[in-house]
């Protein structure tokens, strides 16, 4: 948040462009875009770009000093995952352009761990960016994806929504800035307060 904050102001002239910004579940593109029409920047391609350029060089350097890292319990839960005898294949599914997200998870020692993955750079829609990491997805498996072989771990409804509107799984985790109970409104198949609460072979639909 502060690295878009610093963006916005370096590159745009725009103060406390983030303040009334709700990140959680959003994609990147989206985000930036609320911005610009509140603050009368021209929608184009340019300046998306322009902002993104500066964003990552600023993110990098905000993580530098940054004490913060992973959540505990998900390296381990995606190790697990790896180990299982027939492990599923990793992908991530982010409202994050993709440099971002590599610039923030290999930080946390976590991007090696996925093989493939969907990114705010391909589409603006969550509900678009699901369906293009699931495709990828069955491309690298040579085969066509059915309903429920997809499972979609995520931390807010919106995550819920994308994971339905491609036929997935959903396993809610109430880590971010939802509470399990407003998970659960939203029928996932799994709310948990915190990835230890669940296997791993029962999220990827291998037994108990």
């Amino acid at each position: 948040m502060q690295a878009f904050a610093q963006a916005f102001f370096s590159e745009f002239g725009i103060v406390d462009g983030v303040a009334r910004l709700k990140f959680a579940g959003r994609t990147d593109k989206g985000l930036v875009r609320e911005v610009f029409e509140a603050q009368g920047v021209p929608v184009t391609e340019a300046n998306f770009r322009r902002f993104y350029d500066r964003y990552v060089f600023l993110l990098h350097e905000r993580l530098n000093d940054c004490r913060g890292g992973p959540i505990p319990g998900v390296q381990s839960f995606l190790q697990q995952l790896e180990a299982l005898p027939q492990p599923p294949m990793l992908g991530l599914l982010t409202g994050n352009i993709r440099l971002g997200a590599e610039i923030k998870l290999r930080r946390a020692g976590l991007w090696d761990l996925f093989e493939t993955g969907g990114f705010a750079d391909d589409h603006e829609e969550r509900d678009h960016i699901a369906a293009i990491a699931r495709d990828r997805g069955g491309q690298l498996l040579r085969e066509s994806l059915a309903d429920g072989e997809t499972l979609v771990i995520g931390d807010t409804p919106l995550d819920i929504k994308c994971g339905r509107a491609i036929g997935a799984k959903v396993l809610a985790v109430a880590t971010g800035g939802a509470t399990l109970g407003e998970l659960r409104q939203h029928q996932p198949d799994w709310a948990v307060a915190s990835l230890a609460e669940i296997t791993p072979s029962v999220a990827a639909g291998r037994g108990a």
